[in-house]
Parts: structure tokens; sequence; C-alpha cells
């Protein structure tokens, strides 16, 4: 075989190491109208993809951006509204707190005008059953009196005025001896 090759290059026919000038030539411009519809059509749909990919990576970069700062937005009006409602809440408690202390105030009150108006009706009662009772003991005391009187004495007290000033006048005899124990007493 290598006798073949050198009889090739001996008889002058075409080296391998230098390409055949008309297969260049034709290579060349195969090469240059593909390169042109290369550059005229095909990279110009890469950088359309390329720029359409670029823009919606960036886009939803800034649409991510955005979302963001709208959570961070929202994030920070929920905690202002909850520090009202923590503050709003502290508010009502307090509030019911004094409420609490003033409706207590006021039955205490209520209770003690209540108190004190039973005490005083009780009192006004005791004071007119003691004024009733004085009374009914005064004029039986009276008519025993005047029994006695007219059994001791002998004569008959049946007039009413007699009987009367007699029974007034012992009773106050009767009271100013008395008065004085009585006061001792109290």
């Amino acid at each position: 075989m290598l006798n073949e090759n050198t009889t090739v290059l001996a008889q002058g026919g075409p080296n391998p190491l230098f390409p055949h000038i008309p297969e260049t030539i034709i290579g060349l411009i195969s090469f240059a109208i593909l390169y042109f519809f290369v550059h005229k059509y095909v990279v110009p749909r890469f950088e359309k993809i390329y720029q359409e990919r670029s823009q919606r990576i960036e886009g939803g970069i800034a649409r991510a951006e955005e979302a963001q700062a709208e959570a961070q937005r929202t994030l920070e009006q929920y905690k202002e509204q909850l520090a009202e409602a923590r503050s709003e809440a502290a508010r009502i408690r307090d509030d019911a707190r004094a409420e609490g202390q003033q409706i207590v105030e006021e039955m205490r009150a209520q209770a003690q005008a209540e108190s004190d108006r039973i005490v005083n009706q009780g009192q006004a009662q005791l004071a007119a059953q003691r004024s009733q009772i004085v009374a009914e003991l005064r004029a039986d005391l009276g008519r025993q009196a005047v029994d006695l009187a007219s059994r001791v004495v002998g004569e008959s007290l049946e007039d009413e005025t007699r009987r009367r000033g007699t029974v007034d006048r012992f009773l106050d005899e009767l009271e100013a001896t008395s008065a004085p124990s009585g006061s001792t007493s109290s």
C-alpha cells in the first residue's frame, strides 16, 4: 500500500496534505450560504427566544419581589392590627374592671341606703309602738290607779275631770320618782 501512495505522489496526483481547490471553493461557498441562513434566520430566533426567556425570568423575579414586598406590607399591617387589637382588649378589660368596681360601689351604696331605710323604718315603728303601748299602759294604769285610789280613799272618783286630774297627778309623781332610776339604767 505504501507503494501505491508513493506512486500517486510520484505521478503528480493530488496531495493529501493540500485540499483540492474546487472542493475548497465549493465548501467555502456552502459555508457562506449556511452562515448567511444561520445568521439571518436562526440566530435572530435564538436571540428572540433568549430575550423572551430572560424577560420571563426577570418578570418572574420582579413579580416575586413585588409579592414579597406585598407580603411584607401585609405582615406589617397584620402586626399593627394585632397590636391595636391587644391594646383595645386591654382597654376593654380596664373599662370592664372599672365598671365592675363602680357597680360594686353602687350596690354597696344601695344596700347601705336600704339598710338605713329599714333601720329607720324599724325605729319609727318601734317608737310608734312604744308610744301606743305607753298610752295604753297609761290609760290602763290610770284606771287601775283610780280603782285603787277609790278603794283606799273610799270616795268615788267617778267624776271624769276629777279622775283625770288625779290620774295625771299620780302619773307625773310616778314618772318623777322613776325618772332618776330610769336614767341611771340607760
